[in-house]
């Protein structure tokens, strides 16, 4: 079953969608401007709320985030990242993915000619392209799902990511970050717009039941740190089924399950989620009960 703003989604006319989500960024800006007058978010402000979350000493945390939710922020994206890695400290890890694609996996495959790990700038969002060009961050050499690592383990979370035609199994650092017994924060957005994590249930399970993946594999020429051009292969996401998914309805039996929690950062709404056990989840509620993303009252 599709969550209700699913369903009053995909029931509103294209351009009342437009109108209302025009309203939405006025009504936002508004608000920011008048956070920033007001003084703003410092950098020990957002500390202290993902202390109070839970985020430790340690802990490696891969962030999806609008951040305009959080309120306006002195410093922006980079007091965000800097607060992130002060409460993880020299032994943890942050993780953002930082994907130049922003259309249909299908689409952009077919129109890319090299995925330059060092210059193909991320199209997800202002913070994770700050992010992906911070002294001393990864990136994965994926070019539909690559993830920026900062951090004690970040060549670890990196290093293998090309190796597999699987963009989310064992040698990613989507799978990583549960071997990692990591944490997801969903800032201001939810599994509906940012829900990639789900996908290792479908690259960790043999055969699974419904065909996510496009058909075809693509090789793809990839330019690798060192200047390196290499070839590698990857599935991408079947763009027929990329419409059946219902990701907002598990989130439900994810707080269930004590796989995540509702929390605060800032003024945004945000879900914290145990990576172990979200997948532990998903891979008991699949064999048990046919629970996917697309049927997620089961088969």
């Amino acid at each position: 079953m599709a969550s209700v703003k699913d369903t009053i989604r995909s029931a509103t006319p294209t351009f009342l969608l437009g109108i209302f989500r025009k309203a939405k960024k006025h009504n936002r800006n508004k608000k920011l401007r008048l956070q920033k007058a007001q003084g703003g978010l410092s950098k020990e402000d957002l500390i202290k709320d993902f202390k109070a979350i839970g985020i430790k000493q340690g802990d490696s945390v891969l962030v999806h985030s609008a951040l305009s939710k959080v309120g306006f922020i002195k410093g922006g994206p980079l007091t965000f990242i800097k607060a992130l890695l002060h409460c993880v400290g020299s032994e943890g890890n942050i993780l953002m993915p930082t994907s130049p694609n922003d259309r249909l996996q299908l689409d952009y495959i077919k129109s890319l000619d090299v995925f330059d790990v060092k210059n193909s700038s991320s199209n997800l969002g202002k913070i994770t392209e700050v992010f992906r060009t911070f002294p001393g961050a990864k990136r994965s050499i994926h070019p539909t799902e690559p993830v920026s690592v900062l951090g004690s383990d970040a060549s670890w979370f990196t290093a293998s990511h090309h190796l597999s035609e699987k963009p989310y199994g064992e040698d990613s650092p989507w799978y990583k970050l549960t071997q990692k017994k990591g944490k997801i924060l969903y800032v201001g957005c939810t599994l509906a717009n940012a829900g990639t994590s789900l996908h290792c249930l479908e690259d960790a399970v043999d055969n699974f039941k419904f065909p996510v993946y496009y058909k075809e594999q693509f090789k793809v020429r990839v330019r690798n740190e060192r200047g390196e051009l290499l070839s590698i292969t990857t599935k991408v996401h079947n763009p027929a089924y990329s419409k059946k998914r219902k990701c907002d309805a598990l989130i439900p039996i994810f707080i269930q399950e004590g796989v995540a929690s509702k929390v605060k950062i800032g003024q945004a709404e945000t879900l914290l989620f145990d990576a172990e056990k979200m997948l532990a989840v998903m891979l008991k509620k699949y064999k048990d009960e046919g629970v996917t993303m697309y049927t997620p009252k089961g088969a």
